[in-house]
């Protein structure tokens, strides 16, 4: 069986670049929130989200996003989220979310806001 959801992470400089791609719904969010909880134990603190191969989240999805976000806020870091397509901005947008999260278009967009964010 094809996994619904593959999740791929790469370094640019000091910021760490994890793409979603296909579903994040109930059955594959505790792989990403797995994912997610490795990589701020790690030690990153400079995270960016790459949505734009992403086609579907449901509730599961975004709790492990706001979870994400709260535990690298709470160790002093950022997590920043690029490439949401229309369907996906918009469930951001219903559930309240787009004002909670720092969006970008691109990642290159995002990994140069690092350079400006203290």
């Amino acid at each position: 069986m094809e996994k619904i959801l593959r999740i791929d992470e790469r370094e640019s400089g000091n910021v760490t670049v994890v793409s979603l791609m296909g579903r994040m719904d109930a059955s594959s969010s505790p792989e990403a929130e797995a994912g997610m909880s490795r990589l701020i134990s790690s030690g990153s603190r400079r995270v960016v989200v790459d949505m734009s191969g992403l086609d579907y989240i449901s509730s599961a999805g975004l709790r492990v996003m706001l979870a994400s976000l709260k535990k690298l806020r709470n160790d002093g870091g950022q997590l920043v989220l690029v490439g949401l397509k229309p369907e996906i901005r918009k469930i951001f947008e219903i559930a309240g979310f787009h004002r909670i999260f720092t969006i970008y278009p691109t990642a290159d967009q995002a990994l140069h806001s690092f350079d400006t964010i203290v």
